[in-house]
């Protein structure tokens, strides 16, 4: 996530450390550390300079890769800072199944690791660091990494991402990716004649709730008040379809299992009552939010904080500044429509930087 104040790129890389042993990656510990060591080199050697740069990527999920890959390969010299999560959520995901040019699926983090490769052969200069601060008044962009390092681009790509928002149980964190998920169309395959719960009373929350009814054998959709939030004709289908049980005036009290998911405890909170329900997948949809507070004062934006963009371009309000992934995509928010939208960025940024002249 980004617009957090007071970190370093010290911490942004232990962080990484911390999601990406548990979920199995293959990057062994000795590994690791020689990436961290790598990067307080790097930081030793950034801290103190300002540094000018043609085409500036902020972010490492599928878009941001996509845009540096395509930029390298237009001779656009990309630099990308990663972020606070560098691979974004794909990172905590462990199966993909659904992205193109994978047969046999593959592990989230390991698809980022091959996008990073590609994007590193053409050229792009990727680095850990986390954008705290811009400047978008000002010709050329200034962006600010870490609080201490200072650039300007002609050039920025925005591929932050949206992150998803939790419930803040310790076993919902615990189960991330073991049976815990925030996208129902990523992993709901996954659970084919199995029993699921989804949490959530919005659009997106029945709309995940009717597409998984057609996976698993019975969805529990969990609702916190005594009514949906969600449109008519959502509602309507939901409270239709025979394999969907609402619980309303409902929450969860805990995700039950070891390893895996294994069931849920939910209370109702007008009895107090509580009672456990086996079951093998756990769905959260109460929202996802943008990462684009540090933009939002010179970049168009929804209510939510989902940047705008011209239809059909990844353009933003700001000459030379282009958006690109989840960050602007409230719709879909899927690895292979960020990956295209990627590509559009650094289109974009190529005519853009022809246009004035910059080679």
């Amino acid at each position: 996530m980004y617009g957090f104040v007071g970190f370093r790129v010290y911490r942004t890389v232990m962080h990484r450390e911390s999601f990406c042993f548990p979920l199995r990656t293959g990057v062994s510990k000795s590994r690791f550390i020689s990436s961290f060591n790598d990067t307080r080199s790097r930081a030793s050697r950034y801290s103190t300079m300002s540094e000018h740069i043609k085409c500036l990527i902020i972010g490492s999920g599928p878009a941001g890769y996509t845009a540096a890959i395509y930029a390298a390969r237009a001779n656009m010299a990309p630099v990308m800072y990663m972020g606070l999560q560098p691979g974004g959520q794909l990172t905590i995901t462990n199966d993909v199944e659904n992205f193109p040019g994978y047969p046999d699926g593959i592990m989230g983090p390991e698809m980022m690791e091959d996008l990073k490769k590609q994007a590193t052969r053409f050229g792009t200069d990727i680095r850990y660091g986390i954008a705290t601060a811009v400047d978008f008044s000002v010709t050329p962009r200034r962006v600010t990494i870490d609080e201490i390092i200072e650039l300007t681009a002609d050039a920025v790509i925005i591929a932050t991402g949206a992150s998803a928002k939790w419930l803040g149980l310790p076993s919902e964190a615990k189960l991330n990716g073991s049976g815990v998920s925030a996208c129902a169309v990523c992993d709901g395959f996954f659970y084919r004649g199995q029993e699921v719960a989804i949490v959530g009373a919005g659009d997106t929350a029945a709309e995940e709730a009717t597409y998984l009814a057609n996976l698993a054998s019975k969805v529990t959709m969990i609702v916190r008040k005594s009514e949906m939030k969600a449109s008519r004709i959502m509602q309507k289908r939901v409270l239709e379809n025979p394999k969907i049980e609402v619980l309303f005036d409902t929450v969860t009290d805990e995700i039950l299992g070891e390893h895996s998911v294994e069931g849920v405890r939910v209370k109702n909170l007008l009895t107090h009552e509580t009672r456990e329900i086996p079951l093998t997948g756990f769905f959260v949809a109460i929202g996802h939010e943008p990462n684009s507070k540090i933009f939002q004062p010179y970049l168009h934006h929804d209510e939510q904080g989902y940047l705008k963009t011209i239809p059909g371009s990844s353009k933003t309000n700001i000459d030379g500044v282009f958006a690109c992934g989840d960050v602007q995509d409230y719709t879909y928010r899927q690895a292979v429509t960020a990956a295209g939208s990627g590509c559009m960025a650094a289109l974009d940024a190529e005519r853009y930087l022809a246009a004035l002249g910059i080679h």
